[in-house]
């Protein structure tokens, strides 16, 4: 059976590793600023040295005139860039040694024969997520076919129990940081849409100024700000979409394969108990 103190080192385990998010966060737009006023904000990348109202003379210094909600799209590309690599890290090393489908199926046969021994061996092998669910099962299995104080329909329940608690306990390593993904991916099109906004007014006023001759470059600044920031929130967000789906799709074939064996470990014990 599962101790407290392996509870609380599991518990411990699940909490470390991966990035601090607050402090990512702020070191990801800190960095996008500096880029966005410093290398995108260049002289150079406009016609005659004039960052405010200069022709872009290149791509980034298309970019930066999106003005000041462009840096903040900018942190979000680099958070799904980040975030995303820590995920993909984190969820490689959560899916243990080898193949895991072969190890669903090697751990389904040894307990159809009851070798809960070489089972357990398999999933010290194995060194992932999956492997320490159903080690905590097959613990369970093994105390529980030597206990006389339960009959089976008690011991199948506890079974189920350790189960679905070993699964609670590593599922917040698999999903960390994951809903900051999410989050991006809803949105980011709505601070494009800030941008988009604050572009059209200054587009507005151009039209307005003059006596009724607009200012052509007030006005194409402000048109292209408007233009700018909508397609970078739709690109940020289409690219956390993507890759927040990824990485739910891994978690949920995971879960599906822990499922699949802890039904096998209860239909044995059934079968031999």
């Amino acid at each position: 059976m599962e101790t407290n103190e392996t509870v609380e080192t599991r518990k411990a385990s699940n909490k470390g590793g991966g990035l601090n998010a607050p402090i990512t966060i702020i070191i990801l737009i800190l960095i996008s600023a500096a880029v966005f006023h410093w290398v995108f904000g260049n002289p150079d990348n406009f016609e005659g040295g004039d960052v405010e109202f200069g022709h872009p003379k290149n791509f980034v210094g298309i970019i930066h005139k999106g003005g000041v909600i462009i840096p903040f799209l900018m942190s979000f590309f680099l958070m799904v860039l980040v975030f995303g690599l820590d995920r993909f890290f984190a969820l490689k090393k959560a899916s243990g040694k080898g193949n895991a489908t072969k190890f669903v199926q090697q751990i389904r046969e040894m307990v159809e024969r009851n070798e809960i021994d070489d089972a357990l061996a398999l999933c010290d092998d194995q060194k992932g997520s999956l492997g320490n669910v159903v080690k905590e099962g097959l613990t369970s299995y093994k105390a529980l076919a030597k206990d006389q104080t339960m009959n089976k329909e008690q011991k199948l329940a506890e079974l189920n129990k350790v189960l679905g608690e070993a699964m609670t306990l590593e599922m917040p390593g698999l999903e960390k940081n994951t809903a900051i993904i999410s989050t991006i991916a809803t949105i980011g099109t709505l601070i494009a849409l800030m941008g988009t906004v604050i572009g059209m007014i200054k587009a507005f006023f151009a039209l307005g100024e003059g006596g009724g001759t607009p200012d052509a470059a007030k006005l194409s600044v402000g048109i292209a700000e408007a233009l700018i920031n909508t397609g970078m929130g739709i690109g940020a967000s289409a690219c956390a979409i993507i890759v927040y789906n990824l990485i739910t799709n891994f978690i949920d074939n995971l879960t599906f394969k822990i499922d699949e064996v802890g039904m096998s470990i209860q239909q044995a014990f059934a079968s031999h108990h």
